[in-house]
């Protein structure tokens, strides 16, 4: 049975952790989290202890020969999450696919990375690429031939649609949609019930039917 750590805490971190109780061969640790003390724990009802900050994750690797999910979101500071992210230097091979049973998955049409987090019902069509560490919520949709870069995070009941090419470490709201061929540029957010019918410009905000630009954050 594999060892797992999730940097993260609550919010998605617990939605990971619900998950991970469902999959016979993996076994939750705790949360490694830079916010909550070390000893407290995340959860309404079911408990789950922080074991350490994010900096100790090489520690649990070596000692106890753990794997590690990353459900650590920016929201409006995507650009700041990914770069801390990266400074962890944590080795691809450690990262562990935590996917939902419910999952519409495609395995032989498709292209997953490591470290990604799949909720209940989310589907995939084939042709799709989904990279490292992205997170797809509850019953969100990818359309053919889409591409989703590293750290991309998709909320609850969003939908992709066919030919679209998100950069890294974009945020899609919940209830989005994203029309075929539209291109997100990296460390954008797309805000929740959003139709979004054009490119969008790296390090932007839009929202709205049609979205349109809110503000840019280069």
């Amino acid at each position: 049975m594999k060892k797992v750590i999730v940097i993260g805490g609550a919010g998605i971190g617990m939605i990971a952790a619900s998950i991970i109780n469902t999959l016979p061969d993996v076994e939750l640790m705790g949360f490694l989290n830079d916010v909550v003390p070390v000893g407290q724990t995340q959860g309404k009802f079911k408990k789950i202890k922080v074991i350490g900050k994010s900096q100790d994750v090489h520690k649990f690797i070596k000692e106890y020969d753990a794997y590690v999910l990353m459900v650590y979101v920016g929201m409006k500071k995507e650009k700041e999450r990914w770069e801390k992210l990266l400074s962890l230097n944590i080795p691809r091979s450690r990262f562990i696919n935590i996917i939902h049973p419910s999952a519409q998955i495609p395995w032989e049409y498709c292209s997953i990375g490591n470290g990604v987090l799949m909720a209940p019902n989310v589907q995939l069509s084939p042709d799709t690429t989904i990279s490292d560490n992205c997170i797809l919520l509850g019953n969100s949709f990818v359309g053919h031939d889409s591409i989703l870069k590293q750290y991309v995070s998709v909320a609850n009941h969003a939908s992709i649609g066919a030919n679209v090419h998100i950069g890294r470490a974009v945020h899609i709201g919940s209830n989005a949609t994203i029309k075929e061929r539209v291109n997100i540029g990296e460390f954008s957010l797309i805000g929740m019930g959003s139709v979004v019918l054009n490119d969008v410009p790296p390090n932007t905000i839009v929202a709205g039917t049609p979205a349109k630009a809110i503000v840019s954050k280069s």
